[in-house]
């Protein structure tokens, strides 16, 4: 029986969980190959989606390029530039780590587009194939990065997205749990100890599991930012060691959500029910203290 393939979204994640524990470097058909990381917000969803990517150094800017293999269309993180520039990017450091910083998205275009996707053909010759491949001409982004500092309106951007990124969080939360209790309320007859628990409906589980994904992602991607509040605002730096604390036990939390959620949704578990919405209340209240701590202290910081 032949290996199932991974999805491109299992495949993605797969690479990025190699970068990061790597330093920035990955095997396989990437092996060698210069790759950073782009946390885009989803032009439609409003979520942040990380990408790999192939770049390019042209003196302080970083290139990255729109190939999606050479096929016909572009590839969403593009699009996601294309509606907002502002991005995160992840690199590879000289140390063997990696770091994050805040980067503008500028697609370049005509003589400047040509001679820098040349000379990435010339440096890899399977750009040289994506290109003829197919008839749109493949995008070339410059990032530039951002000195926060520097930069009040960005600044207020960030802090404003920041509070629309938490509120969506929270209303979604609190879906979950209505969903929750609406599940509990249509298995109100008591059973026995020991008995198994009322099954969790595919789709309920599946509501649950993408919160847990999407309160992930959202930190994750809050780390590397912290990284970079942290060298432009100093005085944030004992706020910031508490919001990655409470990071990684949130992170635990979420394991364990998700742990329970499997043994609920098997048919076979014995895991009282009740505890999903018991846990849910605890994390709704500890992520509420979390995200009104990280409000009151970054958000006047950015101005916003």
């Amino acid at each position: 029986m032949a290996e199932q393939q991974p999805t491109p979204a299992e495949f993605n994640r797969l690479v990025i969980d190699e970068f990061r524990a790597n330093g920035g470097r990955v095997g396989g058909m990437f092996e060698g190959a210069p790759l950073v990381l782009l946390t885009t917000t989803g032009a439609r969803s409003g979520r942040p989606h990380t990408n790999p990517a192939v770049y390019l150094r042209d003196g302080d800017r970083v290139l990255v390029f729109a190939s999606n293999a050479g096929l016909p269309k572009n590839p969403g993180w593009y699009h996601n530039l294309v509606a907002d520039p502002r991005v995160m990017v992840t690199i590879g450091t000289a140390d063997g780590g990696t770091e994050t910083y805040a980067a503008e998205a500028v697609p370049l275009e005509g003589d400047e587009r040509d001679r820098l996707y040349a000379v990435q053909a010339e440096l890899d010759p399977a750009f040289a194939a994506y290109q003829a491949g197919t008839t749109r001409v493949i995008p070339v982004i410059a990032l530039h990065r951002l000195n926060l500092a520097a930069d009040p309106a960005r600044n207020r951007a960030i802090g404003e997205h920041l509070r629309t990124v938490h509120d969506r969080l929270r209303r979604e939360l609190a879906s979950v749990r209505r969903d929750v209790d609406a599940f509990l309320a249509g298995h109100a007859e008591p059973y026995a100890a020991g008995t198994p628990a009322p099954r969790l409906g595919e789709e309920l589980a599946r509501h649950c599991l993408t919160f847990c994904g999407a309160l992930h992602a959202h930190h994750t991607n809050e780390n590397g930012a912290f990284t970079v509040f942290e060298k432009e605002f100093p005085e944030l730096a004992p706020a910031l060691d508490r919001l990655r604390r409470e990071h990684h036990l949130v992170a635990q939390a979420l394991t364990d959500l998700q742990a329970l959620l499997a043994d609920l949704t098997s048919g076979t578990a014995t895991a009282d029910a009740d505890r999903l919405r018991a846990e849910l209340e605890r994390l709704a209240r500890d992520l509420e203290e979390h995200f009104a701590y990280e409000e009151r202290h970054l958000l006047p910081a950015l101005g916003a």
